[in-house]
């Protein structure tokens, strides 16, 4: 009888670690897209030049005009007047101009 004891007490053990390594492999796999999204925005960021279109994180498009080094001046629109300065992680997306 206590050799079926610590048999079973043995298998359970081993669920529980199959259990374990199954849970924490999903999370590793659900972080992965996150990590990959977040280095391609950072290679964004890097190349970041003066005169390239970006949209914000609120869906504004506009031209960089000045880069500091956290920080951008963004104008908005056709009015040369709406210059407004914004933080890069507002940063979505990155479009270089054409050249012709």
């Amino acid at each position: 009888m206590n050799a079926i004891l610590m048999e079973s007490a043995g298998m359970s053990w081993t669920i529980i670690l199959v259990y374990v390594v199954f849970i924490v492999g999903l999370f590793w796999l659900m972080g992965r897209p996150q990590k990959k999204e977040r280095k391609r925005l950072e290679a964004l960021l890097a190349t970041l030049a003066v005169g390239d279109t970006i949209r914000t994180t609120s869906g504004f498009y506009g031209v960089v005009i000045d880069i500091t080094d956290d920080m951008v001046i963004v104008e908005f629109g056709n009015n040369k007047n709406c210059r407004i300065p914004m933080d890069k992680a507002a940063i979505v997306d990155v479009e270089k101009p054409e050249e012709e």
